[in-house]
């Protein structure tokens, strides 16, 4: 029954987040570089950083709602896989310095985010 519980709030979650991320990304920008993708990757990153940092701080916080918000939410409002062939694509069109520029902001941004998340969590939580 655990199982199946954790599977419903994850899918809700992740329901919620892949509906964030088509939203967002159907905002129109008129650019070759994948602007949007690396923007919902850094904000996926901060919220799951913010919500790990919560998690850690926080005593009493439920199961389901770690699950619901982390896996969930964020999972599906992340995308490495879109990350990943976009920077192919960038790479296969002749890119190359954009295609080296995204993987490194997207990999500094994204763990600088996780970091940032964990830390407004901590100021904001701070254990007593």
């Amino acid at each position: 029954m655990d199982l199946i519980r954790g599977c419903l709030f994850v899918g809700l979650g992740g329901f919620i987040g892949a509906v964030l991320r088509f939203l967002l990304s159907s905002v129109p920008i008129k650019t070759y570089f994948p602007f949007q993708t690396l923007v919902i990757n850094i904000v996926a990153a901060i919220m799951i950083g913010f919500f790990t940092g919560l998690f850690s701080q926080a005593v009493g916080l439920h199961t389901d709602l770690r699950r619901f918000l982390t896996t969930g939410v964020c999972g599906g409002f992340s995308t490495f896989s879109t990350f990943s062939s976009e920077l192919v694509t960038l790479y296969k069109g002749g890119h190359m310095i954009m295609a080296v520029a995204y993987g490194v902001l997207s990999v500094v941004l994204c763990v600088a985010g996780v970091v940032l998340g964990e830390f407004l969590a901590t100021l904001i939580f701070k254990k007593a």
